[in-house]
């Protein structure tokens, strides 16, 4: 999804607000065998799915997932549409193309952080689809475009709106319908990731990759910038066009970033952004929307647009790697998938 995204109508899709399915990470249908050459122990899926303007969880053991045929794939699903404790954002206006979708813990909970691009922000408590905070910014158009969230040990949130060109951290501690906020302009700003070791929050943008200090108290943060450094420009002239931050699970000196053009790690103690991770020769691609990798099977996963859909910028298809296979989802429009890997 690119940043300007023009003003659309709602999508069709299935409503309804949070159900919990199923657990455990290797469950199958009854009487059906597991796929080939899916590695035991492979997480959970968890999806943006725009099509139907959910996320879901889905079985990994399975290559292909058809929820309305076998909804024994489908281990949990979220909607604020219909559901009372998301009324004041307006989600049938804001809840438009679910664009972002992390599992966290803070505080001995399981938090999603989620962000649609007309507008919706929230950290939703998982299983029970509880509103931990949430909040909703120009809904109803894509003026800021919420693209990316993440949460701080206090307990705040951070947001990242690429259209609108701003990080904000918001007093989430506060309530869950704080409106509180410090912010910075970030041109793009697609991004986020809070590094516990360093205590700064990543950001990436069009251009650039910024380390933020998080100041003030919880109830009156402040955000302050403590480094920068350019993102890889392919083409002299032209934007990089930063897109995915995602931490190098097993590997903390390291982040994931893609661009318009590539796939990168990040390396934090040298300030380089290099190649050399195993599997880049398919992994490294132009236009990724996400990529993470799983620890325990040595697995990534990344998504990248599939043409002949009704948005560019959507997928049927779930990229695996190391080893390499195809996660399909029937009628899907997909944007970005992470592995159900709560950190």
């Amino acid at each position: 999804m690119s940043a300007g995204l023009s003003r659309r109508g709602l999508l069709t899709g299935a409503a309804g607000a949070v159900a919990y399915v199923a657990s455990g990470t290797n469950a199958t249908a009854a009487g059906d065998p597991p796929s080939v050459g899916v590695p035991p122990g492979t997480p959970p899926v968890l999806l943006t799915e725009q099509a139907s303007k959910r996320l879901l969880v889905l079985d990994p053991r399975r290559r292909v997932w058809d929820p309305a045929a076998d909804p024994s794939v489908l281990r949990w699903q979220f909607s604020p549409l219909g559901d009372p404790r998301y009324r004041d954002l307006r989600p049938e206006a804001s809840w438009v193309y679910p664009c972002e979708a992390k599992p966290r813990r803070h505080r001995g909970r399981t938090l999603v952080l989620t962000t649609a691009s007309f507008g919706f922000v929230a950290a939703v408590e998982y299983p029970s689809g509880r509103r931990y905070w949430g909040t909703a910014i120009g809904p109803g158009d894509d003026l800021f475009n919420p693209h990316s969230a993440e949460i701080l040990p206090d307990g705040n949130v951070a947001v990242a709106c690429s259209t609108g060109a701003l990080v904000r951290v918001y007093a989430a501690s506060l309530g869950p319908d704080a409106t509180r906020y410090a912010e910075d302009r970030l041109k793009g700003a697609h991004g986020l990731h809070w590094d516990r070791a360093r205590r700064v929050l990543w950001a990436i943008g069009d251009d650039e990759l910024v380390a933020y200090a998080v100041g003030g108290t919880s109830a009156r943060p402040t955000l302050a910038r403590s480094f920068a450094v350019p993102l890889p420009v392919a083409v002299p002239g032209r934007t990089a066009g930063g897109h995915d931050l995602f931490p190098v699970a097993g590997r903390p000196g390291r982040l994931w970033v893609t661009t318009n053009a590539s796939v990168f790690q990040y390396v934090k103690r040298t300030g380089e952004f290099v190649r050399d991770y195993a599997g880049h020769e398919l992994i490294d691609r132009a236009k990724v929307k996400a990529v993470g990798n799983d620890p325990r099977t040595g697995q990534v996963l990344s998504t990248v647009p599939q043409s002949g859909l009704e948005e560019t910028w959507w997928t049927t298809q779930v990229g695996v790697h190391r080893p390499s296979g195809t996660y399909t989802l029937v009628n899907g429009g997909i944007y970005k998938a992470r592995w159900w890997l709560p950190v």
